[in-house]
């Protein structure tokens, strides 16, 4: 079980970003946060995250012991969220928005059954190159 809860929210966003900064970022939303995600549906529990927005595009490396997930989509300029995230044969969503230090939104993972509410708080910016 605690395998298909571990999966579950790191497919529903795998949200959380992590890195240091001495300069203003190359797009507003660039740089790490730690997203917290809650399960208002579902047998997925709660649990936090953290990933890296770089250029508008989401990366998620992970937490040792989770299972590998792979995570699609990008954070517009306005702040708008669509992502899409597969681990293994679950498939999930997640959508919302960042301002440039927050964001919320919602996620869900249909084959576990899960849904919820997500909410992030920006830790650091990228340094210009």
């Amino acid at each position: 079980m605690n395998f298909i809860k571990s999966t579950a929210l790191g497919l529903s966003l795998g949200l959380i970003i992590g890195g240091a900064a001495v300069a203003a970022p190359k797009h507003k939303h660039d740089g790490t946060w730690q997203v917290q995600l809650v399960t208002d549906s579902g047998i997925c529990g709660t649990n936090t995250y953290a990933i890296t927005v770089e250029q508008g595009n989401v990366r998620y490396q992970g937490s040792p012991g989770t299972a590998p997930a792979v995570i699609n989509g990008q954070i517009g300029s306005n702040g708008a969220i669509n992502l899409a995230i597969r681990s293994s044969a679950a498939q999930g969503q997640a959508s919302g928005s960042l301002s440039t230090q927050s964001g919320s939104g919602v996620w869900k993972v249909d084959s576990y059954g899960c849904s919820g509410r997500w909410s992030a708080q920006k830790r650091s910016s990228f340094a210009q190159s």
